[in-house]
């Protein structure tokens, strides 16, 4: 079965980030962890549109209640 371009892409990266850990002992390899793990799973944009689903809501829905009925 032949590999999609994603999947080559990603063989690709593991094999680089395999070789460059190559003869190095556990500890440089445990420092350079950390900044890889600095990456939120969630990117920026969808941060805001969930805040201001959940914020903008409540502002809604107290500036409705002050100038409302």
């Amino acid at each position: 079965q032949a590999q999609t371009p994603t999947q080559r892409r990603a063989n690709q990266k593991f094999a680089k980030e395999n070789e460059a850990r190559m003869g190095k002992s556990e500890e440089q390899i445990k420092k350079k962890i950390p900044k890889e793990q600095l990456k939120s799973p969630i990117s920026p944009v969808w941060l805001a549109v969930l805040g201001f689903i959940i914020f903008g809501g409540l502002i809604f829905e107290a500036l409705s209640r002050i100038f409302g009925r």
